[in-house]
């Protein structure tokens, strides 16, 4: 079983959102990196699908060069090979993104045999896009499916079996190989990386590609940030003082009976 997972390298979740002067892209310049929550589980779902099965898993990525420490940061967790697609650094839109994924695969495809399942998260976690997997499938003219919380993997019979929730009801579909398949965030929990997985991921050989970018024809007219709710703390006091206007509070919120 031989399964390309693609992870995108976006800011880490948890400081102050900024955005650029002109209004363009989001402000990283003092931002840590990761991969998306959907992204890390959908790695840790190839890496048992191989254990089960065989094979092999590759990670894939678009961006900058430093994107490699998170294609690294996917071996340590028991990915086998990386595949870095080198950009300059600004942000590729999601049919740049999908082109230059299917030209990778593609590219596979002619040199070697080709990939039995391409695992994708369902969405970045910085632009929450949902477009990639659907057109990196449609180019390449694979069965797909989105929003995939449970997988099945039958190599017997050369398919596999998904299932997601939708307003409360299960879905489940059967797809023949090769497929495209996002999933999401809670499909498995993602395990710690190892001791010798990070010595083995800092010594991994990464094969690194310059794609072409493609037009889309389409532009960014602006980003905003959404309005915050501001929270303001209220001291009720300081020590034994406190203790009335704490129990005031407690019996408006229905605490106290």
């Amino acid at each position: 079983m031989e399964i390309l997972v693609c992870v995108k390298r976006v800011p880490t979740v948890g400081g102050t959102m900024a955005l650029t002067e002109d209004g363009q892209r989001v402000d990283t310049r003092m931002s840590g990196f990761t991969v998306s929550p959907h992204e890390e589980c959908a790695v840790e779902e190839a890496v048992r699908i191989v254990e089960r099965l065989g094979g092999s898993v590759t990670v894939l990525t678009l961006g900058p060069p430093d994107a490699a420490d998170q294609v690294r940061d996917m071996l340590a967790l028991g990915a086998n090979h990386g595949v870095v697609l080198e950009s300059d650094g600004k942000e590729w839109g999601p049919l740049a993104t999908a082109k230059a994924i299917e030209s990778s695969v593609a590219r596979r495809s002619q040199l070697s045999s080709g990939y039995d399942l391409l695992l994708f998260g369902n969405e970045a976690a910085d632009t929450g896009d949902y477009q990639v997997p659907v057109r990196v499938a449609h180019a390449l003219g694979l069965p797909c499916v989105t929003g995939i919380k449970h997988l099945e993997i039958s190599a017997e019979e050369n398919k596999l079996r998904a299932r997601r929730e939708y307003r409360g009801v299960e879905e489940v579909f059967e797809l023949p190989l090769p497929a495209v398949v996002s999933v999401k965030e809670g499909i498995n929990l993602p395990r710690y990386p190892s001791l010798p997985g990070r010595l083995r991921a800092k010594r991994a050989a990464l094969e690194r590609l310059s794609p072409a970018w493609h037009a889309e024809g389409v532009r960014t007219l602006g980003l905003r940030l959404p309005e915050g709710r501001q929270h303001r703390a209220q001291v009720l006091g300081t020590g034994v003082d406190a203790v009335p206007a704490l129990v005031s509070l407690l019996d408006e919120l229905g605490v106290l009976s």
